[in-house]
């Protein structure tokens, strides 16, 4: 598997929640809509999407958690294979280890640093914030 095969597919994921999340902001509103002119069934079926929506959010930070550990076992990874230079540096001018080849590679791309920094898919936050 290579980098690109992972940003694609972290990318198709991302789009997929947004259309799952667009679907359901949709159903809520109509839902919504019923129940405020006094569908008590509709009001029903909107609680019932709400609880799906917690659902939903309660899986995607599943998903993100285990998405964050993963990138920590590669950067742990990725830091114990490049050499320490702290107790004696090198006696000429050396350059400096890359953090090439596949991990490094990893490390350094959009996926990685969307779960460093947290970026979920948000359906479950989405729908709850827009509609509830």
């Amino acid at each position: 598997m290579d980098i690109q095969t992972i940003e694609q597919g972290y990318n198709q994921l991302q789009a997929q929640g947004q259309q799952t999340t667009q679907a359901l902001q949709l159903l809520g509103g109509k839902l919504q809509a019923a129940a405020n002119a006094g569908d008590q069934q509709a009001r029903e079926w909107f609680l019932d999407l709400r609880e799906l929506a917690l659902s939903f959010q309660a899986e995607q930070q599943q998903v993100m958690a285990l998405l964050q550990s993963l990138h920590a076992g590669i950067a742990t990874q990725v830091q114990s294979a490049q050499p320490s230079y702290a107790e004696a540096p090198p006696a000429a001018p050396a350059p400096q280890p890359s953090q090439g080849g596949f991990l490094g590679n990893l490390m350094n791309s959009g996926f990685a640093q969307s779960v460093a920094a947290g970026a979920g898919f948000g359906i479950g936050d989405d729908l709850i914030k827009e509609i509830f």
